[in-house]
């Protein structure tokens, strides 16, 4: 115990131990600067020191825009810029599939690879009300009192009910006798129409051409799309006078008659297919062509 208490009282005393730190003047030993201090001191002095660098280099890593000239950290314009380009590039993402859809789309309306949906003017299919329930759907008072409301007031409004149900009206691409019609059975999804060389090719529609170019299998081939998701097509054409992109009126003329392939030694004839939401459509339950 004697030992340690020695030992530590020469600690102590080393620490506290007076210094001087003198700096010379090397050609006349003349003394220049002197201080005085102990090994506690520059032990004290020292830890600040370090403590203060310390907190001082991680105030300029952490809230100064010096950090950006640390190797590893990105500067705040790099980040928002590498937001905007991964926002970007999920959009265009997005386009793309949605553009691969619809490219995907045109390609079975042109080679018709599609399934069909029995459709006709109303849209409605009749439902067999013989295995429909129809207890409990007897209508209460209040209810019975509105249609009689909305009976009266349509009575006598003439105007309004003459206005036509259909709001887009299709015309006659070319008038002509139909050679062969819409047959799904046999998946003949057009109608054949003759017509003599260089007949003009007229829009069903106003719309807007989305594909305009010549096909090995069907001549110069017209794709417009009209509003309501309508897809008018038309086929065998001897050549086109309108480009892809080009917008077009109803009745506007966009292709000439003739025979789309030198192998064919038949007259001139147009097929037309009409579609809608993807789905093949009669043409001659909207269109006559004679």
């Amino acid at each position: 115990m004697a030992n340690k208490k020695l030992k530590r009282q020469l600690l102590l005393k080393k620490l506290y131990n007076k210094r001087r730190l003198v700096i010379l003047n090397e050609d006349t030993f003349e003394e220049t600067f002197s201080l005085k201090l102990n090994l506690m001191n520059v032990f004290v002095v020292g830890t600040i020191g370090a403590i203060l660098i310390i907190f001082v280099t991680t105030y300029i890593i952490a809230f100064t825009p010096l950090r950006e000239y640390i190797p590893g950290y990105a500067s705040t314009k790099l980040k928002q810029d590498a937001l905007e380009m991964a926002i970007k590039s999920d959009s265009l993402e997005k386009s793309v599939k949605i553009n691969n859809a619809y490219i995907a789309s045109i390609k079975k309306v042109l080679t018709g690879d599609l399934e069909y949906a029995k459709l006709n003017k109303d849209s409605i299919k009749a439902l067999d009300v013989s295995d429909i329930d129809i207890s409990g759907l007897s209508p209460t008072e209040k209810e019975q009192e509105l249609r009689e409301q909305v009976i009266k007031e349509d009575k006598y409004n003439v105007f309004e009910s003459s206005k036509p149900k259909v709001s887009f009206v299709l015309f006659p691409p070319a008038q002509g006798a139909i050679l062969q019609k819409y047959n799904v059975a046999n998946k003949h999804l057009a109608v054949k129409i003759a017509l003599t060389n260089n007949t003009p090719i007229k829009s069903v529609g106003a719309g807007t051409i989305i594909f305009s170019d010549w096909t090995p299998s069907s001549g110069y081939v017209v794709i417009i799309r009209h509003k309501d998701d309508i897809l008018s097509v038309y086929k065998n054409a001897a050549s086109v006078t309108k480009s892809q992109g080009n917008i077009v009126r109803s009745g506007e003329v966009i292709a000439l008659a003739g025979n789309a392939n030198a192998v064919q030694n038949s007259g001139a004839t147009l097929h037309f297919e009409l579609w809608k939401d993807g789905f093949p459509i009669d043409p001659t339950q909207f269109i006559n062509f004679n």
